[in-house]
């Protein structure tokens, strides 16, 4: 036999262990971004709803401000009012944004609208603070707790004995589904979320257990979202939870 083709075959084995390890490494490296909570994100996501860009209702009225700043996920979803009138038309939501936005830029100098979604009553859904729809993007909404979270905010007033239309909810629930849905939580759940803020009902630093969708006085002392919305929230996350495709 030639000295090339019997130094191959004495290679074998080892060629053999050394593919067998590759394929046991790979194997390992799935099994470790394959966990419960990515695995729950890969089956029970929603539909992202239909959103109206911010460039539709803020149009040329943008100040500057600086670059967006993002997260790596979206662990919870916390829920506010923007304690302004509620008869108003939904044709007219657009003027009421930039008179939102205007008092959150100019009046407390914030750099951008604090809350990454506003929902009016009549159920459509708007992009709020800059830097994409479909990003982590770190609101402005919730002290102590803008870091993994999206707030979203019910454009009206929703103190105790305030109707709560059903479109607002159920377009609340809808976001919260597909927002919640790319990290796997379970709306009707609870995350663990570390405080940023001593400003916030917790020390900064310490880690809160908290609903994954809250209302806003559960991280801050506040009477937001309003007695009214916070009395939706158990159906805002039943809803949600069964958008997400999971059993009852």
């Amino acid at each position: 036999m030639p000295g090339p083709v019997r130094a191959l075959l004495g290679c074998l084995p080892g060629l053999a262990a050394v593919l067998a390890l590759a394929l046991c490494a790979s194997g390992v490296e799935r099994a470790a971004t394959t966990g419960p909570r990515q695995a729950a994100a890969d089956r029970y996501t929603a539909p992202r709803p239909t959103v109206v860009p911010r460039s539709d209702w803020l149009g040329g009225d943008a100040r500057a401000q600086p670059p967006p700043r993002y997260d790596d996920k979206v662990l919870a979803v916390f829920v506010h009012h923007t304690d302004t009138p509620n008869g108003y038309d939904c044709a007219d939501v657009p003027a009421i944004l930039r008179g939102v936005y205007s008092g959150q830029t100019g009046g407390r100098d914030w750099d951008d609208i604090g809350y990454n979604f506003v929902v009016d009553r009549c159920g459509t859904i708007y992009e709020g603070r800059a830097g994409g729809i479909d990003r982590a993007v770190t609101g402005a909404h919730t002290q102590g707790f803008n870091h993994r979270t999206t707030g979203i905010a019910a454009l009206g007033t929703f103190t105790v004995g305030v109707p709560v239309p059903d479109a607002l909810t159920d377009a609340i629930a809808a976001l919260a589904a597909w927002k919640l849905g790319g990290a796997g939580t379970d709306p009707r759940g609870k995350v663990r979320l570390v405080s940023s803020n001593g400003l916030s009902r917790y020390a900064a630093g310490a880690t809160a257990t908290l609903p994954a969708v809250a209302g806003h006085d559960e991280g801050y002392r506040t009477s937001c979202p309003g007695e009214a919305l916070s009395a939706r929230l158990p159906d805002i996350r039943n809803t949600a939870a069964r958008l997400q495709g999971r059993p009852g």
